[in-house]
């Protein structure tokens, strides 16, 4: 049982397995409930018995397909309706692995729509009503491909490069209105995700492979220490601070109104 005060609800997607499944395990064990979003019920369902048993939480579970309009939709409306809500955890998405290529155009285009139109759209529901509270949290589930493009499939790095700049930008927006938000850049984890793109983690140096729970535990850990980017593998968080330091200070140069001398005709 949880012995700790209710924190409000969180809602969940991707919860069926993997990274979401142990976020609720982990966030009912903080003292929230939860509501768990996945398309298969089945799994919902043996998931929050468990976890109503294991912390007399209460759980929700709401069978929904983010990747198509009507999904999508019936998320958000629970997010603007369900005042009880304070922390969304944006996990649901899918990846490739496959050269652009070799890759079908229709995976791609349904990656694009369940990794970006679907997490922005069930943000942007979120926030509104958080705002209005002056408190709430959001966590999007990103990847080091964000920042490491040539690792996987380009059109995989690309929608977690937008879920990074999306996450920053967010921040930027809400920070002073009570709002928290965290993205995580996970590397290689142990779950599902890389038997549904095509690449047994198997194939994967063990030595990369982080556990699903100490993924997430990490990343907990970094939303307690404040953080906004957190990659749960890096070892220096200076090393992030460096990096993120120098596109800063991009900043002053990156809009003139001449071209750059290097760049001017000769």
């Amino acid at each position: 049982m949880s012995d700790t005060f209710n924190k409000g609800t969180a809602l969940i997607t991707g919860a069926s397995s993997g990274i979401g499944a142990i976020y609720a395990d982990r966030l009912a064990r903080r003292g929230y409930d939860l509501i768990l979003v996945a398309r298969n019920r089945d799994r919902l369902d043996s998931l929050a018995s468990r976890l109503t048993t294991e912390t007399g939480r209460t759980v929700e579970v709401v069978a929904a397909d983010l990747g198509d309009n009507e999904g999508i939709a019936r998320v958000e409306d629970i997010l603007r309706t369900d005042a009880s809500i304070t922390l969304l955890v944006n996990n649901a998405g899918v990846g490739a692995t496959v050269p652009l290529l070799q890759s079908d155009p229709d995976k791609m285009d349904a990656m694009i729509t369940l990794n970006v139109v679907a997490l922005t759209r069930l943000a942007a529901a979120a926030a509104p009503e958080f705002v209005e509270r002056g408190a709430g949290t959001i966590i999007n589930i990103s990847s080091i491909v964000a920042i490491s493009p040539e690792l996987l499939n380009g059109v995989y790095g690309g929608t977690k490069a937008f879920v990074l700049a999306f996450s920053q930008s967010l921040h930027h927006e809400l920070a002073d209105k009570g709002v928290r938000v965290q993205v995580v850049l996970p590397g290689a984890t142990s779950t599902e995700f890389w038997d549904i793109a095509g690449l047994p983690v198997s194939n994967l140096p063990e030595a990369i492979v982080m556990p699903a729970a100490d993924m997430v535990d990490a990343a907990l850990a970094g939303l307690d220490q404040g953080e906004l980017v957190t990659i749960p593998s890096l070892p220096d968080i200076d090393d992030w601070n460096a990096f993120e330091n120098a596109r800063q200070a991009l900043g002053p140069n990156l809009s003139h109104r001449r071209p750059a001398r290097r760049l001017l005709a000769s």
